[in-house]
């Protein structure tokens, strides 16, 4: 029977796209630091300061009170304490890409490395969005923040002379907050080394504001607000509003409230990931990059913990301001001081995030575009200043524009959804590269005798999985091998897909849980039984041995941990946010087609590998003819 043609064309298609999806960057490629044309300007402190000023914004003014009155009352401390430890996850995940190679880009590079191409576009692609979102509002926030304090006169004045009349657009063009980044982009173009040293200036006046709340607050301190009795609490606060006192104590609104606050305050997190983003800055990136991750970490984490408990315990959580606690809290106890001088500070706070959520993306454009999946003019380097100006102009003018005319309102969960799928891809990918065997091809064979005595070693043949032995790696085999590879990436996967139905399971039957359903209880401890056996038989396959200056501890759990938070999260947001999210993907996808796959670096090498080796194979038939 003879196969007809169409089909092996159909095949043979199939094969070369799906190579084409999965080519990778290799890691001697991508962990050599010579060759880069940024300057290598930024050290330990510099880092530092970059993740804890991107991070440390408007949440430590705002998210503190806000989340205390609406969601844990004074427990919001606890609710921190779970956010740092769900980001510690991820921020641990990205330290040890970060040692591994030291190159700008972050996570999109991370899983260019490991993944594939496909899902480094679809990282970078989401990567471009959450900076270009989270740029914008953090503009916009500060532009409604110095707004107020001027009694709105800005805001009423556009609205009534231009206003724009669409619901989900802006009232009016909010031209301060796009003036702000365009002013920023400039910095940003004039040289890393400035912009990081006002960062720094700006972090530390944030820091100071933080230490001034902390100490005098600290002599305004009342135990009691800790232990209020909700009968004693008023139906209404002082502007007339109805204000819920919960049960009382310090655990107001139980341990649904504590969970609830801890998805909030997870976003207050969001941004250590851009000190990633300088691997072609940094003067020792492999050092200093997983440094500076874990410490900015834990200095946002104080932060912000000492300000939650010191808010709580100064005033009831019930009574609590949403738009601005901390100087509302102080104008309440009487000191009009220590209010001016937090509303200052505020400002320096949100520049310093502004800066913050600016930074990385010129330097995602710039790796995209350096690897020809992006427009190419995106990677033009200035000579002097020596930083990608033309990707960051463009990106400041983009994001200046959805600042100016957007209302943010209702895309700030795409500023969630880009940070947690790039945040469980970078724990996807620590996975993979943790039990990837090493050697491929050249690994031991056993010898094997031949009937005239003489010893030969057989041919490689496919790996299988014969029995529990492999699975559970009984016969404990310390190195990895094809076998342990492929068992390993089918565990993965499986905890993957079991992970997403029971984050998906877990947000639609809570209620059903909180009224201790039975059938709702044995589907989620099904599902997450089967979690932990799948945990159990990564943990039983060997790990490469690779010396590296950090790798993430207590591999597998936490990997797996920070991918069962982050789908949690996702599983969280509306479907508006799905469908806005699909949206921008198809966007993608038409550039990643239509102008990726044919200028890809990696494509091209392939190309020219591909006619190299013909070349050759035709010379050496034409020596063999001749002899």
């Amino acid at each position: 029977m003879v196969v007809p043609a169409t089909n092996t064309n159909v095949s043979g298609k199939t094969m070369r796209i799906a190579k084409i999806l999965a080519r990778r960057k290799t890691e001697e490629e991508e962990g050599n630091d010579g060759g880069t044309k940024l300057k290598r300007v930024l050290g330990l402190a510099d880092l530092t300061m970059l993740g804890v000023g991107s991070t440390l914004g408007l949440g430590v003014y705002v998210l503190a009170g806000a989340v205390a009155k609406t969601d844990a009352g004074p427990a919001v401390t606890i609710s921190f304490l779970i956010a740092a430890v769900a980001s510690a996850f991820a921020g641990l995940c990205y330290a040890e890409f970060a040692a591994r190679v030291p190159k700008a880009g972050s996570a999109y590079v991370y899983s260019y490395v490991t993944v594939g191409e496909l899902a480094a576009f679809i990282i970078g692609w989401n990567l471009i969005l959450e900076y270009v979102i989270g740029t914008a509002s953090v503009a916009r926030g500060l532009s409604n923040y110095i707004d107020s304090l001027f009694d709105k006169v800005m805001s009423n004045a556009l609205t009534e002379a231009m206003p724009i009349g669409v619901s989900w657009l802006s009232p009016y063009p909010d031209f301060l907050s796009c003036g702000f980044i365009l002013v920023l982009a400039l910095l940003l173009a004039w040289g890393v080394k400035e912009s990081s040293f006002l960062n720094n200036v700006f972090t530390a006046v944030n820091l100071c504001t933080v230490a001034l709340v902390v100490i005098v607050g600290a002599f305004y301190i009342n135990v009691q607000n800790w232990a209020l009795d909700p009968d004693a609490a008023p139906d209404k606060d002082g502007s007339g509003k109805v204000v819920k006192a919960g049960m009382g104590g310090f655990m107001p609104f139980g341990v649904s409230g504590i969970m609830a606050g801890a998805a909030k305050c997870f976003y207050g997190f969001v941004g250590f990931d851009c000190v990633a983003t300088t691997g072609e800055e940094a003067k020792n990136p492999k050092r200093d990059i997983p440094l500076s991750i874990i410490i900015s970490l834990l200095i946002i984490f104080l932060a912000y913990f000492s300000i939650a408990s010191v808010m709580t315990l100064m005033w009831p959580y019930y009574l609590q301001d949403e738009a601005a606690p901390i100087p509302y809290v102080f104008g309440e106890i009487g000191q009009p001081v220590v209010k001016l001088i937090v509303s200052v500070g505020a400002i320096f706070a949100l520049c310093t995030s502004l800066l913050g959520a600016m930074f990385p993306l010129p330097r995602v454009l710039y790796a995209m575009a350096h690897d020809g999946i992006l427009f190419d003019f995106f990677c033009l380097i200035h000579p002097s200043t020596q930083t990608p100006v033309l990707a960051t102009l463009a990106s400041g003018v983009f994001a200046g524009i959805m600042a100016a005319v957007f209302n943010l309102d209702q895309l700030i969960d795409m500023m969630s959804i880009g940070t947690l799928l790039a945040y469980t891809i970078v724990a996807i990918c620590v996975l993979v590269l943790r039990y990837r065997d090493p050697n491929p091809v050249m690994y031991e064979v056993p010898m094997v005798e031949r009937s005239n005595g003489n010893s030969a070693r057989p041919e490689i043949q496919a790996s299988t999985i014969s029995s529990l032995k492999d699975i559970f790696n009984l016969s404990m085999m310390k190195y990895p091998s094809r076998t342990s590879e492929m068992i390993s990436y089918w565990a993965l996967a499986s905890y993957i897909v079991l992970s997403a139905v029971f984050c998906i399971t877990l947000v639609n039957v809570e209620d059903f849980l909180a009224n201790g359903t039975v059938w709702a209880i044995t589907v989620v401890s099904v599902l997450a039984l089967c979690m932990v056996i799948i945990l159990l038989i990564l943990h039983r396959q060997p790990q490469a041995q690779e010396n590296l200056n950090f790798k993430v501890p207590l591999l597998p759990l936490i990997p797996c941990l920070s991918i069962c938070i982050n789908l949690y999260l996702m599983a969280k947001l509306d479907i508006h946010t799905w469908i806005r999210f699909g949206i921008w993907l198809f966007v993608g996808m038409l550039i990643y087609i239509f102008y990726s796959i044919p200028n890809s670096m990696e494509g091209i090498k392939a190309k020219q590998a591909k006619a190299e080796s013909k070349s050759q194979n035709k010379s050496s038939t034409r020596e063999n003819a001749k002899i």
